[in-house]
């Protein structure tokens, strides 16, 4: 088992209150397969990643439970040894790429640095090629003069294929994706989630897939879990989620897709109703 969450809490402290945004929360992710997490904005999904990333900031703290990495616990490990396992073993595309890359360097450059840290043994000349051989990877046009370029004299597709790039310099054994798709149009979504699903296939990089989009889940996934108020309300492989599902969220969830054909033009849409607690409900994990 590559990855194995075990009762992780998040919490978050105020001088009024404590919000738990990851209660109780379990699953694992086997070596070569896609989970992904589901829910609605606010469910814990993105707060659950940063948790395995150890980027949970004041005044959110991880107060319980486990991260085991290969059999050892993340949440034992210092800010030092944390560092040596972000970029190299775990990897992470966050949602917004403009935001995640600086500004003031060429993406090439930004790319070389994790190189620089993780991959020591290389000189200077075998980190540019490595470089342009990730940009060509992941398909950006013309690699050698992207390398020089700013995040912003580059299009969003290609900005998260950078991201995609940088997440896959070291050949991470798990890559994390917070809604990687979210900022792009419906071409450019298709064409990242097909090459991660490719990066997969060759490297054998087990995936965390965060996401709201349940047509996403159905082309990346292998097994699912269901995320509502910071608790996983049902998990089980994406077939049989989608065949049979279990819970009344993950019930409204899948009634909220508008189908072709069988919803009227003009007709409203299933929503989830904020009026049931669906944590009232029996949990259904599987």
């Amino acid at each position: 088992m590559l990855l194995e969450v075990k009762n992780l809490k998040t919490e978050f402290f105020s001088e009024k209150s404590t919000i738990t945004a990851v209660n109780k929360t379990n699953f694992h992710i086997e070596e070569g397969k896609t989970l992904c997490i589901v829910g609605e904005s606010g469910s814990g999904k993105s707060i659950t990643s940063l948790s395995i990333m150890g980027l949970v900031e004041e005044p959110g703290k991880i107060t319980e439970g486990e991260i085991l990495f290969e059999g050892n616990d993340l949440l034992k490990y210092n800010n030092s040894q944390m560092r040596d396992i972000r970029g190299k073993d775990i990897a992470m595309i966050f949602q917004e790429p403009m935001t995640s890359l600086n500004p003031s360097y060429t993406v090439g450059f930004q790319i070389d640095e994790v190189l620089k840290l993780h991959q020591k043994e290389l000189n200077k000349e075998q980190r540019r090629k490595k470089v342009i051989d990730l940009f060509e990877l992941v398909g950006i046009p013309l690699p050698e003069d992207k390398y020089n370029e700013y995040p912003f004299k580059l299009s969003g597709g290609q900005r998260q294929r950078v991201m995609i790039a940088m997440a896959m310099a070291c050949e991470p054994k798990l890559l994390i994706a917070d809604e990687p798709t979210t900022a792009l149009d419906v071409t450019i979504q298709a064409q990242v989630l097909e090459l991660m699903n490719e990066l997969k296939k060759k490297k054998g990089t087990s995936i965390l897939f965060i996401t709201h989009d349940l047509a996403v889940v159905a082309q990346m996934a292998d097994e699912v879990i269901v995320m509502y108020r910071g608790h996983v309300v049902e998990q089980a492989s994406v077939k049989e989620l989608f065949d049979n599902p279990k819970h009344p969220y993950t019930k409204a969830l899948l009634n909220s897709i508008p189908v072709p054909g069988k919803v009227k033009r003009k007709s409203r849409l299933d929503t989830v109703d904020e009026n049931v607690d669906y944590l009232s409900f029996p949990k259904e994990i599987r």
